[in-house]
């Protein structure tokens, strides 16, 4: 409760990178570059608390290559996610 769900790249880009709760109550990572691309992961397992989520994706936004850096980040939490879309 009261987690940032959604970050926009401060770097002037037009990159967009939250997470969102699907009906099913799972919890996903939308990432889009603002052009061409858009990726969706699904966080695997109930361990990721909402704080160290928003943690995570808020170090990966301030980055110039969120992707990686989203990557590295979850590791570092221990948060697993699998790929659906993208």
């Amino acid at each position: 409760m009261g987690q940032q769900a959604s970050f926009h790249a401060p770097h002037g880009g037009a990159d967009f990178l939250g997470w969102r709760k699907t009906r099913a109550g799972a919890t996903e990572i939308v990432y889009d570059d603002g052009v061409t691309r858009r990726m969706v992961w699904r966080v695997a397992g109930l361990e990721a608390s909402e704080a160290r989520l928003s943690d995570a994706l808020r170090v990966a936004v301030g980055s110039h290559r969120i992707v990686p850096t989203l990557y590295d980040e979850l590791k570092k939490r221990a948060i697993a996610i699998e790929k659906i879309a993208g």
